[in-house]
Formats: C-alpha cells, sequence, structure tokens
C-alpha cells in the first residue's frame, strides 16, 4: 500500500481532510509522518509497506494491553491501522515537572504488577522488525533460554553474523540460568524499553510506545533502560519505591541485555555481535 493510498484510506475512515504532513525521524524500522486535519486535530502516522502482516496489529495489542494494567502513563490510542500503518493520537513532548520521571519509575512498576500465571503470550509479535516468539513457559529460565536467546542466536549463526562456537557457549549458559536469575512471579513488561521509546508530556506525564509485549521477568525491563546510557536516577528511585529491585540486580544487567544485544546484532550486526558473545563469555 503506497503513502497516497493510506492518505486516502485515513481520511476516509476518520471523514476529515488531511491537511499538511510533516516527516518526524528517529526511527530505524518504519517511516513515520506528523499528520494535520482540517478538523484541528494532529495524529502520529507510521508506516512501511514492507511489514509483516501482522506486525501493526499485534503493536496495537500491546498497547491496548499496557493500558489494561490501569496507570497513569499515557498510552497512545490508535485511530487507523491495517498491515500497511498504524495512525495513532498525537502526543505533545513537554518539559516535564520535577518528578516526572520519578513518578514514571512508579508507574512503570504498577504495569509490573500485573501478572499472569506463564510466562509468554498468547500471541507472538515483533522488536523491531523480527519475529519475537512469545510460547507459554511456566517458569522464566526456560522461557528466556528457548524463546529470547535461543531463536536469536540460531539467526546470526544462520546469516553468518555470529560464530558457531556461540551455540556451544550458549547452551553452558543455559545450564547456569536458574542460579542466577531471582524468582518471580510473570510481569506485564513493555518489551522494548529503551529511551527512544517514551517520552514526557507537556502534562508531565510519562508516554510510552512501541512496546513488545508480553509477560517475563519484571527485571528485563529495566535492564534494557540501561542499554543506551540510562534512565534518570529519578526514575530508578521511583521505580524502587513501589516495586523494590532484587539484591544483586546490578550483577545481573548484562545478562538480561543479552537479548536486545543479539536482536541488534541481527538487525545491524557490527559490534553487536562482539558485544553478544562477550556477555555470554562473561556468564559462562
Amino acid at each position: 500500500m503506497n503513502l497516497s493510498d493510506i492518505h486516502s484510506t485515513i481520511e476516509d475512515e476518520l471523514n476529515d481532510k488531511i491537511l499538511s504532513k510533516n516527516p518526524v525521524h528517529g526511527g530505524d524500522i518504519n517511516q513515520a509522518q506528523e499528520i494535520s486535519f482540517e478538523s484541528g486535530e494532529k495524529a502520529f502516522l507510521k508506516w512501511n509497506d514492507q511489514a509483516p502482516d501482522t506486525m501493526f496489529e499485534t503493536e496495537l495489542k500491546g498497547l491496548e494491553l499496557l493500558r489494561s494494567a490501569g496507570t497513569e502513563l499515557i498510552i497512545p490510542k490508535i485511530l487507523s491501522h491495517n498491515n500497511s500503518y498504524l495512525l495513532m493520537e498525537w502526543i505533545e513532548e513537554g518539559g516535564g515537572k520535577p518528578n516526572s520521571s520519578g513518578e514514571f519509575g512508579v508507574q512503570l512498576a504498577k504495569i509490573h504488577r500485573s501478572s499472569n500465571n506463564q510466562f509468554g503470550l498468547d500471541h507472538d509479535n515483533f522488536i523491531g522488525r523480527l519475529p519475537q516468539s512469545n510460547t507459554r513457559h511456566s517458569n522464566w529460565v526456560d522461557f528466556f533460554a528457548l524463546e529470547r536467546i535461543e531463536p536469536q542466536i540460531k539467526m546470526g549463526v544462520e546469516s553468518d553474523s555470529l560464530t558457531h562456537s556461540i551455540l556451544r557457549d550458549a547452551e553452558q549458559l543455559y545450564k547456569k540460568l536458574g542460579s542466577i536469575f531471582p524468582h518471580e512471579k510473570p510481569a506485564l513488561l513493555h518489551g522494548d524499553l529503551w529511551s527512544g521509546n517514551y517520552m514526557i508530556t507537556r502534562s508531565g506525564q510519562a508516554s510510552i510506545y512501541d512496546p513488545a509485549v508480553y509477560f517475563g521477568h519484571r527485571e528485563m525491563d529495566i535492564a534494557m533502560t540501561r542499554l543506551f546510557g540510562g534512565f534518570s536516577a529519578d526514575f530508578y528511585e521511583g521505580y524502587n519505591s513501589e516495586f523494590p529491585l532484587e539484591d544483586d540486580f546490578e550483577s545481573r544487567v548484562n545478562l538480561y541485555n543479552l537479548y536486545p544485544v543479539l536482536v541488534h546484532a541481527n538487525l545491524f550486526g557490527g559490534s553487536y555481535c562482539r558485544q553478544a558473545e562477550n556477555i555470554i563469555n562473561h556468564y559462562v
């Protein structure tokens, strides 16, 4: 579906004429625009004419699941979508308030209080443009090894981004996971929580978007906030005031981040491949 057809479909569905379209930069996978309508409303459009058929549908489901947690976080509402695009309400970024970051941490902790009886989800989805398997498991160790790490390693080896020796090293790692991860109930996760997937809005509340949701170990989300520089100290203080992390979390951060590092290795190659191998070697 080309962009002109997308615009026409949106106008028909919303019964509102598009007056202007301005590019929005920052994403690696999709293209995006700020759309202004004759009614005075604005919206955020992202599209990808090569997207897998269910990519935008599962993103919509992920946003709805996060919204169902009933927190004060702003979760964008979907205005229109099909296999080629997603149109969401426009959310205005702002300067925030003195404790906006701390309150963000508190509200994320409340999302993590939402639980399930198994790790995983009732459907698969995507992280970036890569498929993400959410087959359910009764324990975190099996889910982490079989649904997160193993598929990414196999993908990397098959594309020659990763060396075959990583398969052997990963098998050794799996045997140690039970003694590393603390036991907790499955938590509803954003799943791709880095600095590019949240903003502090004009109202001072945090907004999160672009999720890759599933029920997993809550430390996965917190570890990923540390992957590209980390969030503010207030964020972590707010989180721990609501739902304190288990002891020795720092010793596990890199292990959790093995998953997003492998995803980046498969998407972009380069130094991420060596980083993934180094993480596995450290824990083996």
